[in-house]
């Protein structure tokens, strides 16, 4: 009996790489089923410009995480040696629920976005939140990776005139550039973020 019951056991229980094929396999499926076109950082780095009519997003290789910009906002970038608050709206989808797992926009939090403060050191980008969703959610101050990722091709400004927008991108985040939870559990999501320059 206890022979059957361990193979049983053993059977059942998903090792950390089948976990990790499990979203591969998620994050293949999201890119096919939304017609993206995944280009290089080579070929991104040429203009950093990710086309959005042809759904191009690029793949940072060292990370695992694709990046859309879908505008490039207004202002300026944050510098070497700044720190600022960034105030941010987001979705975030859990690609293996297929579902939206959480966001701020919406009535409850239409006075709060997420805000961090981060530090460009060097282009190194270190970040920790105020307050927000997301730190409501998971209990962390810890900034997901994956969200630092766009810092280094955006601006982040606020809106002083008619015309000018705040940067906005998409992002597909595996686990391991992603919250504390999606860490623990194994998980990639997908983001529509937007990036202002706080007070």
């Amino acid at each position: 009996m206890c022979a059957i019951f361990l193979m049983s056991a053993c059977h059942d229980t998903e090792t950390y790489a089948d976990q990790k094929d499990r979203e591969r396999a998620a994050i293949n499926k999201f890119i096919t089923d939304q017609g993206i076109k995944v280009i290089s950082e080579s070929d991104f780095k040429i203009d950093t410009i990710t086309d959005v009519s042809k759904k191009e997003f690029v793949l940072f290789s060292n990370t695992g995480v694709y990046m859309q910009i879908v505008r490039r906002g207004c202002g300026e970038k944050v510098k070497a040696g700044e720190t600022v608050n960034v105030l941010c709206r987001f979705n975030e989808y859990n690609l293996l629920a297929d579902s939206l797992r959480l966001t701020n926009n919406n009535i409850s939090y239409s006075s709060l976005p997420d805000k961090f403060a981060v530090t460009n050191t060097l282009g190194t980008f270190t970040a920790s939140f105020i307050s927000g969703a997301i730190m409501s959610a998971y209990s962390t101050t810890s900034v997901p990776a994956g969200w630092l990722i766009p810092l280094s091709y955006i601006n982040v400004g606020r809106v002083t005139k008619e015309g000018e927008e705040i940067a906005k991108v998409n992002l597909i985040v595996p686990h391991s550039q992603g919250t504390s939870y999606a860490l623990s559990n194994v998980y990639p999501c997908y983001y529509e973020i937007t990036y202002e320059r706080g007070i």
